[in-house]
């Protein structure tokens, strides 16, 4: 009996130092996943937080309001766009904050490089719109240069040794006096979300790359969705097993894992070269996206087919449902949530591809809105790229800004998708 109890005892001794062991193995895994899920947020705080840094100050604009005095002794009224209004503006910005020109005009040569080409722009489409306006005053505004805009913002320092900035000492003068004159005001920057890219990046704008993304997406949806699902219910659905269709299931997992980039090879050897589709042109663009897409929607599709009971089939089956009747009237309207955020999903994730847009010519300088899908464009991904390599020290705020847009995008797309799943979703 002694030694029996004693066993009995070296056994639950035994079993309560696994079971601790078991216990303190399972707060460590908790605390493992916890960390790892601080560090991921750490991560994404972090990049959001430098993105959001660096392009809050995109949507600040510093405007210049001023009149100008259309001179008729330096237009030609047969010939309005011979005249240099950008000059004749500088000249009269001048004498409003009290600095004379010297005789050589290079005071005006430098106002000039303070203040936007669009001010003359508007002073010339207002003469040839009414020649009457030659000899009167006109008030006009637009957003500073690029750099005097970038000092404002605190971005260039006059304690700056001169030779380091773009902007002389004489030119900050100038900028405090039109400031002290009340000429320079601070205001939301709609030319950001209302104008497309320009070589002046006070000017530049992403209105055509997200119009450009808009029409690709469109397109994409409109052949990888249909195309997809209805491939991905045959193979499911339909489709005998054997091997062909293991070889086409393989296939198609294999396709979703080929790098991007030659998706975009293919499609300027066979969209491009063979097909001769416009380039740089929504239509190019989602046809290739598309393709991209397809592996994607169909394994989503497929996965969401699967998980629709067996017992809905044989249900509707047993009450003289066709099989095609039961699986488009029953078994896929079932599926739809998962189908609706595969697809969607996938068209996030095309979004934010650069490299297949790339090889079909989509990173051209397009300076207006595509009209059409034939049309020149391109797309934010890509117009962050450009801008990401442009050498003016402002188009590196406007990436930034291209970015939050393009994150907006991609999240306002991943809510829709969570909503739509919470609002088709069945639970069995």
């Amino acid at each position: 009996m002694t030694e029996t109890s004693q066993d009995r005892a070296d056994l639950k001794a035994a079993m309560a130092r696994r079971l601790k062991a078991r216990n303190a193995a399972e707060r460590r895994f908790k605390l493992y996943g916890r960390i790892a899920i601080a560090i991921a947020l750490g991560f994404l705080v972090l990049l959001l937080g430098r993105i959001v840094q660096q392009g809050w100050s995109t949507f600040i604009d510093y405007r210049l309001t001023t009149t100008v005095f259309v001179d008729p002794a330096r237009i030609d009224p047969a010939d309005p766009a011979g005249a240099n209004y950008d000059l004749m503006i500088a000249e009269q910005v001048l004498k409003r904050i009290g600095v004379a020109d010297d005789e050589f005009g290079s005071r005006s040569d430098a106002m000039r490089d303070l203040l936007s080409g669009d001010l003359g722009f508007q002073v010339l489409d207002q003469v040839r719109a009414d020649p009457a306006v030659i000899g009167r005053t006109l008030t006009i505004s637009a957003p500073l240069k690029a750099d005097a805009g970038l000092y404002f913002k605190g971005q260039i320092q006059r304690a700056t040794p001169e030779s380091e900035r773009p902007l002389t000492d004489q030119q900050l003068d100038w900028l405090d006096r039109m400031n002290a004159e009340g000429l320079v005001k601070s205001e939301f920057n709609t030319t950001f979300l209302t104008r497309s890219d320009s070589t002046e990046p006070e000017q530049a704008g992403v209105l055509g790359a997200v119009v450009g993304s808009a029409l690709m997406l469109i397109l994409t949806a409109a052949l990888a969705i249909p195309i997809g699902v209805l491939a991905a219910t045959y193979l499911e659905e339909f489709a005998p097993k054997n091997r062909w269709t293991d070889l086409v299931e393989v296939n198609i997992n294999n396709l979703a894992a080929v790098p991007s980039i030659v998706y975009g090879l293919l499609g300027l050897a066979v969209f491009i070269n063979w097909m001769n589709v416009p380039r740089s042109s929504p239509l190019v663009g989602g046809l290739v996206l598309a393709l991209m897409s397809l592996p994607t929607v169909i394994i989503a599709t497929r996965s969401a087919l699967k998980a629709v009971p067996p017992s809905i089939r044989e249900a509707a089956l047993a009450l003289g449902a066709s099989r095609t009747q039961t699986v488009f009237h029953h078994v896929l309207p079932l599926a739809l949530p998962g189908v609706m955020t595969g697809s969607i999903l996938s068209l996030a994730h095309a979004l934010g591809e650069t490299a297949p847009l790339l090889m079909v010519g989509m990173v051209s300088f397009v300076p207006g809105v595509p009209e059409a899908l034939t049309s020149a464009s391109t797309v934010l991904p890509v117009q962050i790229f450009i801008w990401e390599n442009a050498s003016e020290r402002a188009f590196q705020e406007r990436t930034a800004a291209a970015i939050m847009v393009l994150l907006a995008f991609m999240i306002i797309m991943n809510l829709a998708a969570v909503l739509l799943r919470r609002r088709f979703e069945r639970r069995w």
